[in-house]
């Protein structure tokens, strides 16, 4: 039964006029489109680091990156999973990974803009840092794909150990071209490349490999025999893998398609359901006759596939500071346009103090990245002060920015509050995504103890180190005596301690770099946070000194600054 009230539409009694339950107020409008370049770090950085002939076409990828269709296709490429065929529908081995559309036209835009390996076949100085820079705005879309363009970046200085190869392969892995499919290498515009060393024995103790090598009769051939625990990207065209050949653990080549145009033997067993990273298929091949080609020395396979590693190491770097940079953008728009309490929460201080503590460690890890992606682009040039550095910085940076990706994100995502921890917001794919740079290439372990490896097994590294700190000497003296307390930890290096000595060498980087090229408020405030010992232990305790305003109009958009920059009693 109706009533009259519902036969004619009319409000029922007591009902204010025009009230509607799902009217939606004090929500922020989307974020996008919006300009992922915008950012000063960045900028300043790519220019001091000798890329600035590149920032009109990083101006233009940032507006691409921050783009409505490009954000979807992140979002996209998350939701709809990579999926194995192992048989195609007549019983035939396949073996192959199908994606959603939405990867591809990711893939075929960072290839197209040089994200993968062209910065080696670019002989202008700043190339590598142009690149580096290119990932950090990119990197606003999403972050699987980032690993099939990091390793074929870092395939082709590996490559190098064997030059007959890499006189073929160099050309394409270096290409701008984006062609997906299984075809033999050589027919193709552009390849992709893949790397496997973990075996599910050993994990990061590669040395302890099982994949067996056997040479065929022509030489510099090998047929393999194993099985690989995790190689992501499987639909690369080639990779280079570890395998224990007579003289001891090698590096190979190893292509999908053989020459002649048949598929090689790459048994994909089955896709990692893994935290994050959901985009990108990362598989257990099995080898069973696998054709392979040695690439450098037998027993050489570590000091080979390194080359490979410090690039990779170096990417996630660049991608948990990207990381970083995309959630606190996120977590800046949201507070600017909602308000709690009476105030909008930018006005709230103690939203601005957490706000602005993200921004100092936002900036620090950006700086720090193109810090270590000049020294790759200089040391590639032949200069040997910074290729000692760069041994050093960059397992440093490697350790320090990736392990504060998981807790800046986590507090990036509280800044929306419950809004962000809906899978529509974005946040907990982030949030997921942020373990994952610490564990790649390495753990926090691995590369804490590597530092300390590279102290002992070349003193150089650590001179080359302190010649960096030493540019900022008496500039502040939160760093200088950082500075001091790090040298007498050094002279009592040991393994137990190597993280609390390498986390001071992170900070005390940072910090000079901050206090050479950052505005005073952000290098005092870091410096008086990170290492002056007035700090808490969660973002948001910066001292009542430091100059919030200033630091937030520095870190974030345009149309946020002038919200920020005002002095709050």
């Amino acid at each position: 039964m109706t009533t009259r009230a519902q036969e004619s539409h009319e409000e029922p009694p007591g009902r204010p006029e025009g009230y509607a339950t799902h009217d939606v107020t004090n929500q922020p409008p989307p974020l996008a489109p919006y300009d992922a370049c915008e950012d000063m770090a960045l900028l300043e950085g790519v220019r001091r680091e000798g890329a600035g002939w590149a920032e009109e076409e990083l101006r233009r990828l940032g507006l691409r990156a921050g783009s409505v269709q490009a954000q979807e296709w992140g979002e996209l490429a998350n939701r709809h999973e990579p999926v194995l065929r192992t048989h195609d529908r007549y019983g035939n081995r396949i073996d192959e990974v199908e994606y959603h559309p939405s990867w591809h036209h990711l893939m075929r835009a960072a290839v197209g803009e040089g994200l993968a390996g062209s910065a080696w076949a670019d002989d202008r100085p700043g190339a590598h840092v142009a690149r580096t820079a290119g990932g950090l705005v990119w990197g606003h879309t999403e972050a699987g794909h980032g690993c099939p363009t990091s390793m074929t970046y870092a395939a082709v200085p590996a490559l190098r150990a064997e030059p007959e190869l890499a006189k073929v392969y160099e050309p394409l892995l270096t290409s701008r071209e984006y062609e997906p499919g299984l075809r033999t290498p050589t027919g193709k515009r552009g390849l992709l490349a893949g790397m496997g060393m973990t075996e599910k024995q050993g994990g990061s103790d590669v040395r302890t490999n099982t994949t067996a090598a056997t040479p065929t009769a022509e030489s510099g051939v090998y047929t393999l025999r194993g099985h690989k625990w995790f190689t992501s990207a499987p639909m690369c065209d080639v990779f280079l893998v570890l395998a224990q050949a007579p003289g001891g653990l090698s590096c190979f080549l190893v292509p999908r398609v053989l020459p002649d145009g048949t598929r090689n033997t790459f048994r994909v067993q089955r896709l990692k359901d893994k935290l994050g990273n959901r985009s990108n298929a990362s598989s257990e091949p099995e080898f069973d006759g696998t054709v392979a080609w040695l690439v450098g020395p037998e027993g050489q396979g570590v000091k080979t596939i390194i080359e490979m590693v410090n690039c990779t190491r170096l990417d996630c770097v660049m991608a948990s500071a990207t990381l970083m940079r995309k959630t606190l953008v996120e977590a800046g728009h949201h507070v600017r346009h909602r308000s709690a309490f009476g105030a909008r929460l930018i006005d709230q201080p103690l939203m601005r103090n957490v706000l602005a503590d993200l921004a100092l460690e936002s900036e620090a890890a950006t700086t720090l990245t193109l810090r270590l992606a000049g020294a790759a682009d200089r040391a590639v040039r032949g200069d040997a002060g910074e290729a000692a550095f760069r041994r050093i910085a960059t397992a440093v940076g490697k350790y320090w920015v990736t392990k504060r990706g998981p807790a800046f994100t986590a507090e990036a995502l509280e800044c929306l509050g419950g809004n962000g921890y809906v899978e529509e917001s974005g946040m907990p794919r982030h949030y997921r995504e942020a373990p994952l740079l610490s564990i790649w290439e390495g753990s926090g372990n691995v590369n804490a103890l590597d530092v300390l490896r590279a102290i002992g097994r070349s003193p150089a590294t650590a001179h080359a180190l302190f010649d960096e700190l030493a540019l900022a000497r008496g500039a502040d003296p939160r760093l200088d005596a950082a500075v001091a307390r790090l040298e007498r930890g050094l002279s009592e290096a040991s393994e137990t301690g190597a993280r609390r000595l390498v986390e001071l060498m992170a900070l005390t980087l940072q910090a000079s770099l901050l206090v050479r090229h950052a505005p005073p408020a952000v290098a005092d405030a870091f410096c008086a946070s990170r290492l002056g010992g007035d700090w808490g232990h969660a973002f948001g305790t910066l001292p009542a000194g430091a100059d919030l305003g200033a630091v937030l109009a520095r870190a974030l958009p345009p149309e946020d600054r002038s919200a920020c920059a005002r002095k709050l009693p």
